[in-house]
């Protein structure tokens, strides 16, 4: 808590312009959020968070927005403090396998382009998620911390989403090719299943009304095949990878199938996916006698615990509150990310095309109405919140109105759409809050049209 000799001496104003403003219980958050905030002026004052979040078995890092520069960085540099000082292994971010697998090439020294060649390999619409300046400094970053170790000692990049149908697809029996040409047939001759859809996933979805059976059969004998070969003679993450494709290509399968009936099961389809993969990967590092540590990045409404949103009402579940749910709360480490204003790069359409959008002032009663005023009375337009036992059952428990901006954003209806009810306290165990924000800087690249857009169907 923060003692009254530590208040800056412009809380006052603050303080009684926003009491004439705002209920009692909105003037107890705020009492509650300056104690628990800390200034955000430089790394070192992260301190507190990582003290928090180090010894997890897993660390989400979330974010308000898929466009803000401000939590790419941050996230970032969070992340190799982690890696560093920690021991964490692995970095899982919200994108695709295979893309990922190129970026992970270059940071193991395996993949002789440069970080920007591996990052072009990020074709899904909205490119700019992966595809950016922030993601450059970090790749390049872990091929320079990769260099100092031993491979088996290496810090992997992967993605956890489900829709690298086709991709996934080809890599299984590229891969197949080159280490079983039996094994590669077999996979060959399933997935021909899918062969007049001409890689075309709408094409697919929408063949699913007329034949519900599709080619789940097909995708699942596939994968089944492919966990039980024991091959010694290739490494242990060729194997990995391909039975990751094979396990994508089962899930994405699944997620259009959820889609045909237009309600929320294909979200939890893919959260549920997010967090097979991620155990997944938690195995696969581990060695014996250590268990593994990793860091996911997805967007808040994928990490933060959806148990304190009304996400639960609906029937809806998450990564962050799966994972918790799996390894105990004790073992998981939920970091959200918040504005109040600024710009973000989004669209207003999906494939549409790159915009720098503005973001409006938070909505008034908001979670970011009110840090906002925090930010005011404590001097500092950026600080941190790590939340006790007290604050999970004081004032930043209640349930109030919480910006997440997808790819797809309209700053004129923002608020009839982007505030998620939560509990702020049980949702997070450590909140960023930054009052002003930047677009991210993307590297403008051409689209892969032919598929369905990166976060579909609600654009987080």
């Amino acid at each position: 808590m923060l003692r009254a000799s530590l208040w800056p001496s412009p809380y006052c104003g603050p303080f009684y312009a926003l009491r004439n403003r705002v209920s009692r219980r909105e003037l107890e958050i705020f009492q509650s959020a300056l104690d628990y905030a800390r200034p955000l002026d430089q790394v070192r004052d992260l301190d507190t968070v990582i003290d928090r979040i180090k010894d997890a078995k897993v660390v989400m890092l979330g974010e308000a927005t898929h466009g803000t520069q401000e939590f790419y960085e941050w996230r970032r540099l969070i992340s190799e403090w982690l890696i560093v000082k920690h021991g964490f292994n692995f970095i899982a971010v919200e994108g695709d396998w295979p893309a990922c697998h190129s970026l992970d090439e270059y940071a193991r020294g395996h993949d002789g382009n440069s970080a920007r060649e591996s990052l072009v390999k990020f074709r899904r619409w909205p490119t700019w998620m992966w595809s950016n300046t922030e993601v450059l400094r970090l790749s390049e970053w872990m091929r320079s911390h990769n260099s100092r170790l031993q491979p088996d000692e290496h810090v992997g990049f992967h993605g956890i989403d489900v829709y690298s149908f086709f991709e996934s697809m080809n890599e299984v029996v590229a891969q197949l090719e080159k280490l079983n040409p039996f094994l590669a047939r077999r996979a060959k001759n399933r997935y021909a299943c899918f062969n007049p859809y001409k890689m075309d996933e709408k094409a697919y979805l929408r063949s699913l009304f007329e034949a519900p059976a599709g080619c789940e059969t097909e995708v699942l004998e596939t994968l089944q095949e492919l966990l039980q070969i024991r091959m010694k003679e290739i490494s242990k993450f060729t194997l990995f990878d391909v039975q990751q494709n094979a396990r994508i290509v089962k899930n994405a399968e699944r997620y259009y199938r959820a889609m045909i009936h237009a309600d929320d099961h294909s979200w939890n389809v893919r959260d549920t996916h997010m967090m097979e993969t991620l155990d997944q990967l938690l195995q696969h590092y581990s060695k014996s006698g250590q268990q593994a540590k990793g860091i996911v990045w997805a967007h808040n409404t994928h990490i933060g615990d959806h148990h304190a949103t009304d996400m639960v009402k609906r029937g809806m579940v998450n990564i962050g509150g799966l994972a918790r749910q799996l390894y105990g709360p004790q073992n998981v480490a939920l970091v959200g990310f918040g504005t109040y204003q600024g710009s973000v790069i989004a669209s207003h359409a999906w494939d549409g095309p790159i915009e720098t959008l503005r973001v409006p002032p938070g909505k008034s009663g908001s979670y970011e109405a009110i840090l906002h005023s925090v930010t005011q009375s404590l001097g500092h337009s950026r600080f941190t919140m790590v939340f006790d036992r007290d604050a999970r059952q004081g004032p930043l428990a209640d349930m109030k109105g919480h910006r997440a901006i997808g790819v797809v954003y309209d700053p004129e209806h923002e608020r009839w759409g982007n505030y998620v009810p939560t509990s702020l306290s049980k949702r997070y165990d450590a909140f960023i809050f930054i009052d002003e924000t930047k677009a991210l800087t993307p590297f403008v690249q051409p689209n892969d049209r032919r598929e369905l857009p990166e976060t579909w169907p609600v654009g987080q």
